[in-house]
């Protein structure tokens, strides 16, 4: 079988597209931290997997068995977002009223990219929606790089931010990796300090933050109960945003992982053999059912727009599997939208309030 030729997306050149003291709502898995499943999960209002005719909002019956319909269900991504919303929104109002602390979100945006307006505009529109205050800095296109260097420091010394956030992708003439650098690590909620990766790279040692795509994609798995210890998962997409991270998580939950790229031959027979496929490359219908083993289950990172012309907007967004062949061999998947996107959002929030309770103190 030929080798299929793609290129990895979600690299630190592509927009981001909208993620250790214990506490109540965070706890430690294998060495990585994800939020606690929203209830006891033998409790039957615990999400369950919903078909794709069912209704958008999670069903109060107790979790169905992935493979018992002849279509997939749908991992809700929207409505797993808006639960851990709420309770970080609780979260928020409890540190406020015990210590007087409201965690803080910095954004740094440069040049007029439509795109990254959009996604800093939906950040910022998050943190209101949970108490969260923000702070941005918008920079003209053609500023120095000294210039954002001077906004990241600001930001580094200022006790009211928690958390900073550097817009990718940034203008040509800038250094990406030394401006990424100079995040300090402890207000690093984007999770790509190389020190934080390395942690993640490393059995026995956490990071302080876990990527905010990667880590959205691991808790869908583990909110809808569906198991990865001794699983087969494969990651398609090495970018250090998602792929490569995401691959380390799914390592820390005891899955078996593969990991298919540019240069992989022979991507559909490799992935064919996964229980659990992560698809971030950003290529349109990529993956077909024929890649697919029946039963498996589907985290589709991408967000294409392809033409259509029913559109009002002249096009439509797909991911980068084939939803219509995928739904009638998977087990389950995530839509797009829907799906991921809305859970890059809230892990971006679960960290900055992760921050703030370290930097205070607080449990």
């Amino acid at each position: 079988m030929a080798s299929m030729v793609f290129t990895d997306c979600c690299s630190t050149t592509t927009p981001r597209l909208l993620p250790f003291r214990r506490n109540p709502l965070f706890h430690r898995n294998h060495g990585a931290v994800f939020l606690r499943p929203l209830i006891n999960p033998s409790s039957p209002r615990r999400l369950s997997l919903h078909s794709s005719s069912a209704s958008a909002s999670p069903s109060p019956s107790p979790t169905a068995s992935l493979a018992a319909e002849e279509s997939a269900k749908v991992i809700d991504g929207k409505a797993v977002a808006k639960q851990i919303r709420d309770e970080i929104n609780a979260e928020v109002s409890k540190m406020k009223d015990a210590i007087g602390i409201v965690p803080g979100l910095a954004v740094i945006l440069v040049g007029d990219r439509k795109d990254s307006a959009t996604y800093v505009r939906n950040k910022k529109k998050a943190c209101e929606s949970v108490g969260i205050n923000s702070f941005e800095v918008r920079l003209p296109e053609g500023s120095p790089e000294q210039e954002v260097l001077n906004s990241i420091a600001g930001f580094n010394d200022d006790p009211s931010v928690h958390g900073i956030l550097v817009q990718l992708p940034l203008p040509c003439h800038m250094n990406e990796q030394n401006i990424l650098n100079a995040v300090s690590i402890e207000k690093d909620v984007d999770g790509f300090h190389p020190l934080n990766i390395g942690r993640l790279a490393m059995r026995g040692r956490d990071p302080l933050f876990v990527p905010c795509t990667p880590k959205g994609c691991i808790e869908l798995l583990h909110r809808y109960g569906i198991p990865i210890k001794g699983k087969r998962a494969v990651v398609i997409g090495r970018s250090n945003i998602v792929g490569m991270p995401a691959a380390l998580l799914l390592q820390r939950e005891d899955a078996t992982i593969s990991i298919v790229h540019s240069r992989t031959k022979n991507p559909e027979e490799i992935t064919r053999q996964a229980d659990i496929i992560i698809s971030a490359v950003g290529q349109p219908n990529m993956v077909r059912g024929s890649w697919i083993k029946p039963g498996a289950v589907i985290i589709d990172v991408g967000i294409n727009p392809v033409e259509d012309e029913k559109s009002p907007r002249g096009y439509r967004l797909v991911g980068d599997v084939c939803y219509e062949e995928a739904s009638q061999i998977a087990s389950a998947i995530t839509p797009v939208p829907g799906g991921v996107g809305p859970m890059t959002i809230a892990m971006l929030l679960s960290n900055t309030l992760v921050s703030a309770k370290r930097i205070h103190s607080f449990q």
